[in-house]
């Protein structure tokens, strides 16, 4: 590289010595040459200081004016621009022009299938303008737009609309204003041609807000599952949080080209079309349940994360770990809260655990960073998350709330830091989070090691609990967190013991917050079977010598349905883990009757939520079993869990079809009951499809299927079975839905995970489908996103070619969109967990893209971090 990229520390924030309080954007949109001029009211915060630098990139620039009059105390560099001999406060012009048909990043501003886009967050603001890109500055935006009025009938930006007009030449003008402070980040313009679906919400004051949904052209009918969502989001953050909107319009559109899942500009909410638009035909129930969350996750941001801003790029989980925390309580709300709660699990003890033990493992709060891109990380959000989660566990939904009210109280219009968050939920509750707050600092998962002892005769039951967090790469030292340990005791009739100490009651949740721990509980008069970490009460590992029997017990009588899905996965994990041991020393598979029987007995209880029921018989995926092991075996990893699927379809072959044919459904709905029974038929599907008459029986459900969740279930069932059928299947399925991108990324994440031999070549074959483009993020992520992630027996081939495919395509991204780039890098990162063989072929990938002359930022960052820890 011509100049290796320098980090950014957390500890050397220093506020501006300006900052700008107004501005006035204007901008005449054409293909290749914008010409944006920006007028900003400008004010010197330090006292002395007579030089301002900008941030910049890409950017031609045209003119400099100070107070009306040309400038020319200023140096224009590659990354920004500095003023120099500057008063204390003035009025700046800059005039710049910028390409946005040569921008393939999809950052700052695009052209992309014939609309004009902007993508700000983190920092792309300064590919539009020079200026201060940093979210402690906060101005008011007006915004100009300025464009061809056939191509670009929609004119959009922050706010609400003050002006319009037309000019010669077919061209046309809208002017927005947004009255409320905003960091640059938050800045948005839409220009294009689309559909609108338009509807109102009236607040609890009695304010009517319009709603309109922008989709492209023949995508009306598929809006209005969003705009439903809205509404639900919109009255729920009243009824649960009290928080009103506060401008005259909210607007969504929907994009196919988009780094994201979507955006939170003020007012202008720009998503990733995946978010937005579905019906039957084309999305599936957890696509359904996605928008819902996403649009609920965009909405709550209008707050926790606009309203009161970061003061820094280092406090970025305190909006996004507290606005996934609202989503996600959001829709457990709306649909099933266990099931909400076991799928938020799924992702911490997968990808995020897998994240916390890799080189890029880094607090909730960096410390240090190159490329803030980069830390939109699973760590950020959904670990962020759990830690809000914990504190909402340690001071109950009134201390919560009460913080949250001080927390806009005292915050309102500004940018905060997480310290600022954490001292409102103290001074709210009157609780000391002084230790607590090390979860900000501290990276990697700890581990709970935990042992009991009954007393037969005094009564008492002894915890022994033991706390340790590993070294990890940006942190060797770890002290003692504060972590909610929330347990019960049932009696072997089923009956909860009461916790007592002293005779008095105590709460279920411990606090757990040494390295070593007794709990000692009074008045149990029978040796208990103790359910742990309910709730995943905290983001730990937990290990307990649980026997069978006692596992079996929780799966049938915890009170907690997510302690009873839990319980079963602790019982498969703890065969999974045996029987690779077994295949590595050469010997047979063996699972026990009584497992079987388990899982007979959650398929047949009728008491039980059955989309609970579907999700206790899913299986853990391969990649978050590699995570129980110090060293991945991908292939008997692989083998023992295809073969726990055999048999447990061989030996629960009468319930698994007995239940299937009962919860079929005539009409489709999108109720929370329906949805339950498509779920578990659908996985009991998965499991009959690797019988004798499976591909009989999914060739059937292929064909009377009414809408994409079933008809996605069986192209599902074909591929991991790899029956006969596949072929044809996928044939008809492509024939039929070419045309859509967003239903073909079904289709290629599907040709990604395909287990049969020459997965790889197949793969590379349908990067030539139409249908397919690298440039699309949403495609890329669908094939080449799942063969590298969701494929790990073959993308770990012995030979290396699934490390040589994913470095040829990182090498293509690295020009056209480093962004994508630095997300699809991540499995090669985790190569130290590998044998030998394998990190050696991983490493020569990475060393390979290192040697780029042009490697990106986003990139270069990844791999040193990954290099220099096993250097």
């Amino acid at each position: 590289m011509a100049q290796q990229p320098q980090a950014k520390y957390r500890k050397d924030y220093k506020a501006p010595d300006f900052t700008i309080t107004q501005i006035d954007l204007d901008f005449d949109l054409r293909k290749s040459h914008t010409v944006v001029i920006a007028k900003s009211q400008v004010k010197q915060l330090t006292a002395g200081s007579d030089t301002l630098t900008l941030d910049g990139e890409g950017l031609t620039l045209r003119r400099v004016e100070i107070n009306g009059t040309e400038w020319s105390s200023f140096e224009e560099g590659p990354e920004g621009l500095v003023l120099t001999n500057l008063p204390q406060q003035f009025t700046l012009l800059i005039e710049t022009e910028i390409d946005p048909s040569a921008n393939t990043s999809l950052e700052g501003l695009y052209l992309s299938d014939g609309a004009y886009c902007t993508q700000c967050e983190a920092e792309g603001f300064r590919r539009i303008t020079y200026y201060l890109d940093r979210p402690d500055v906060l101005a008011k935006f007006t915004t100009k737009i300025t464009a061809d009025k056939s191509a670009f009938p929609f004119l959009l930006s922050n706010g609400n609309k003050v002006g319009q007009g037309e000019i010669d030449g077919g061209r046309h003008w809208v002017q927005w204003e947004d009255p409320f402070a905003k960091p640059s980040y938050l800045f948005a313009l839409v220009a294009g041609d689309f559909d609108l679906l338009q509807d109102t919400f009236t607040t609890r004051s009695g304010r009517d807000v319009a709603l309109e949904i922008f989709v492209d052209k023949g995508n009306l009918a598929r809006a209005s599952h969003a705009m439903t969502s809205l509404k639900h989001s919109m009255k729920w953050d009243e009824d649960r949080f009290g928080l009103e909107y506060d401008l005259d319009i909210y607007m969504i559109v929907a994009v196919d080209f988009f780094n994201m899942g979507a955006m939170e500009n003020k007012g202008l909410n720009v998503f990733n079309s995946k978010f937005v638009l579905a019906n039957s035909d084309t999305a599936t129930d957890t696509d359904y349940l996605g928008i819902e969350s996403v649009i609920g996750h965009e909405y709550f941001h209008n707050w926790t994360g606009n309203r009161v801003t970061c003061r820094d790029w280092f406090q970025l989980s305190l909006k996004e770990g507290l606005t996934v925390f609202r989503d996600q309580e959001f829709s457990s709300d709306l649909g099933s809260r266990a099931v909400n709660r076991i799928n938020n699990v799924r992702i911490m003890r997968g990808p995020q655990f897998a994240e916390d033990c890799s080189p890029m493992a880094h607090p909730i709060r960096p410390e240090k960073v190159i490329e803030m891109n980069n830390f939109y990380t699973l760590t950020v959000y959904e670990k962020g998350s759990e830690v809000i989660r914990m504190m909402h566990t340690l001071l109950g939904e009134t201390n919560f709330q009460k913080g949250m009210k001080l927390y806009f109280e005292r915050h309102d219009g500004t940018a905060a830091t997480c310290e600022d968050f954490v001292k409102a939920m103290e001074d709210a509750s009157g609780t000391d989070l002084g230790q607590f707050r090390l979860w900000y600092s501290q990276s990697g998962t700890p581990e709970l090691t935990v042992s009991s002892a009954y007393d037969i005769e005094q009564k008492t039951l002894t915890l022994t609990v033991n706390q340790t967090t590993r070294p990890t790469a940006d942190q060797k030292e770890k002290a003692p967190l504060l972590i909610p340990f929330d347990i019960e005791l049932y009696g072997e009739d089923g009956s909860v013991i009461e916790l007592q100490c002293n005779n008095e009651k105590v709460e279920n949740v411990l606090h757990v917050n040494q390295e070593t721990q007794e709990f000692v509980f009074e008045n149990v008069n029978e040796k208990p079977v103790i359910s742990m970490l309910r709730e995943f009460s905290a983001p730990v590992k937990l290990t307990f010598e649980y026997t069978d029997e006692e596992l079996v017990f929780l799966m049938v009588h915890a009170r907690n349905e997510f302690a009873r899905w839990d319980a079963g996965q602790m019982l498969l994990a703890k065969h999974i883990k045996q029987n690779v041991a077994r295949i590595q020393k050469g010997e047979a598979f063996v699972l026990p009757g009584d497992v079987v029987d388990a899982f007979r007995g959650v398929l047949l209880d009728g008491s039980l939520d059955v989309a609970l029921i579907a999700e206790i018989l899913t299986l853990p995926s391969e990649n978050e079993i590699g995570g129980w092991f110090e060293e991945v075996d991908v292939d008997a990893i692989n083998q023992v869990r295809s073969a726990i699927k055999q048999r447990l379809a061989v030996d629960l072959c009468d319930e698994l079809s007995a239940v299937y044919h009962t919860l079929h459904q005539g009409e489709y709905t999108i109720e929370h009951e329906a949805i339950g029974k498509r779920s578990l038929r659908n996985v009991c599907l998965g499991y009959l499809a690797q019988l004798d008459n499976g591909d009989a029986l999914v060739r059937e459900h292929f064909n009377v299927a009414n809408n994409m969740t079933d008809t996605a279930a069986a192209l599902a069932a074909a591929n991991h079975a790899e029956l006969p059928a596949r072929a044809e299947l996928m044939k008809i399925f492509s024939d039929k839905w070419t045309h859509d991108g967003l239903v073909m990324d079904k289709w290629f994440m599907l040709q990604g995970c395909n287990p049969a031999v020459g997965a790889l070549a197949n793969v590379k074959a349908q990067m030539s489908h139409p249908a397919f483009s690298l440039k699309n993020p949403n495609r890329t992520r669908s094939l080449v996103g799942a063969f590298c992630n969701n494929n790990p027996l073959h993308f770990h081939a012995k030979d290396g070619s699934g490390y040589e495919f994913l470095t040829d395509i990182l090498i293509q991204l690295n020009a056209s969109n480093p962004q994508v780039a630095s997300r699809l890098i991540d499995p090669l990162l985790k190569f130290g967990r590998f044998d030998k063989d394998r990190q050696a072929l991983m490493r020569q990938s990475l060393e390979r893209l290192a040697a780029l002359d042009d490697l990106a930022k986003d990139l270069y960052e990844k791999i040193n971090k990954a290099l220099d820890a096993t250097s």
